[in-house]
């Protein structure tokens, strides 16, 4: 405000000022200079326990757990997106030769789609951080009694 007219303006004014003076001194003398300043998009988020360490009646782990796990799931997904477009682009511009000289990263992208599909292919739509970990668990299980999940299974021995 410039300069304020009646003196109702300036009555408001000066609460205004004296409401205000106290927070901003706060904010710009010992807030701001304590803080570690981040663009947006290197926000770092804090690991926080998987869905395994959580008690089951922890409604908030369970709900940390699950956000972690959809940034991670977003990460993942942008991963493999970048290494499938690698592959493209290599196979466009060395497209007569494109077998010899794109097969390291075609291997990446392969191993890398491999291990997104291990771990959400499967799962649905709609899927939380036990619904994986369950999934990992059957895996496990799988790989004790049968052997690598893609080998077969393995031959019943029979002992008489």
């Amino acid at each position: 405000m410039a300069n304020p007219l009646s003196p109702i303006e300036k009555f408001f004014d000066a609460v205004g000022k004296a409401l205000d003076a106290p927070t901003t001194f706060v904010k710009e003398k010992l807030v701001e200079p304590n803080q570690k300043h981040y663009p947006w998009y290197h926000q770092k988020f804090r690991r926080v326990p998987t869905i395994d360490e959580c008690y089951t009646d922890d409604a908030v782990c369970i709900y940390e757990a699950n956000a972690q796990y959809r940034r991670d799931k977003l990460v993942d997904n942008e991963i493999v997106a970048i290494l499938r477009d690698r592959f493209q682009s290599c196979v466009a511009y060395e497209k007569p030769d494109h077998v010899e000289r794109c097969a390291g990263v075609l291997k990446e992208y392969e191993d890398a789609a491999t291990n997104w599909f291990i771990k959400y292919g499967d799962l649905g739509a709609y899927h939380d951080a036990k619904s994986a970990y369950m999934k990992q668990k059957h895996r496990m299980i799988w790989e004790r009694r049968h052997g690598p999940v893609g080998s077969g299974m393995k031959e019943k021995v029979v002992s008489e």
